[in-house]
């Protein structure tokens, strides 16, 4: 896809950083946030597929690749600086990293592995809101903060324990991020997707992307398509620029009325 013409790039000036960005959702945002003039900092853990996507991009005058676990807030807090220092400002954090946690049922849950999913989860989301917002406040930046959720903070049953709660812990943080940031300017939001097949989708299917997108075919609502990347990213890409000057604190679901319908006394089915 080509990219849009300049008079139109939604983010044409803006900076961001992607947590995550070196595959699935994030990656889509990635190049998605590019396309629409933004320059980006991929923040992950995977080396050398994310240093391939951010020249793929188009090198480092509009994307580079920077190392971040974001269970450790100082390499986050360093992404951050990393972005102000090499591109100017910070204007979007899109906090997208997260894992799926395992798959264990609530009796054999292992407290310990529900810790190490909220560290990634949760505790990598509140790394960074808190680092992002400091360099947006300390700027005069009225900034944009994305976080992805999912819709397992909406309805309950469609993934492990841990990575349930602790989506449904982001989009709480995310409100309450907000009510503070907004005399800032800075406004938090998330988005919720369907299932989509990226790597972390599949792991807790146990499937490959094309079993994966069938199966979320088949109880999916809106039928006729399947729920891409790229879709997300489209929710992540009005989020981050001024066509929602004005929206703050709000859990954008991506999921083709999924959660609005109770398919077993759905008349219209």
């Amino acid at each position: 896809m080509e990219a849009p013409p300049m008079s139109k790039a939604r983010l044409e000036g803006k900076v961001a950083v992607i947590t995550g960005a070196a595959s699935g959702i994030g990656e889509a945002a990635a190049r998605l946030f590019v396309e629409n003039g933004a320059r980006v900092v991929i923040a992950d853990v995977q080396d050398e597929l994310g240093e391939a996507v951010a020249a793929s991009i188009g090198g480092p005058d509009k994307c580079r690749y920077k190392r971040c676990d974001v269970r450790e807030e100082g390499q986050v807090a360093a992404a951050v600086a990393f972005a102000v220092e090499k591109y100017g400002s910070l204007d979007v954090m899109y906090s997208n990293a997260g894992v799926a946690g395992p798959a264990a049922g609530i009796m054999d849950l292992d407290l310990g592995d529900l810790d190490a999913t909220m560290a990634v989860n949760f505790r990598g989301t509140a790394a960074a809101i808190k680092h992002a917002s400091r360099a947006m406040a300390a700027a005069g930046t009225r900034g944009s903060i994305i976080c992805t959720a999912s819709v397992s903070a909406t309805v309950a049953g469609l993934g492990p324990h841990a990575y349930t709660v602790s989506k449904h812990a982001i989009v709480g943080l995310a409100r309450s991020a907000a009510a503070e940031l907004g005399k800032h300017g800075i406004r938090v939001n998330c988005v919720s997707p369907f299932g989509v097949a990226t790597p972390l989708a599949c792991g807790i299917s146990g499937c490959d992307a094309a079993e994966t997108e069938a199966r979320t075919a088949a109880v999916s609502n809106m039928k006729g398509m399947i729920l891409k990347p790229r879709n997300v990213a489209e929710a992540a890409l009005f989020l981050a620029s001024d066509d929602s000057a004005f929206v703050s604190g709000h859990d954008l679901v991506v999921d083709g009325g999924f959660t609005v319908v109770d398919f077993t006394c759905n008349i219209y089915k």
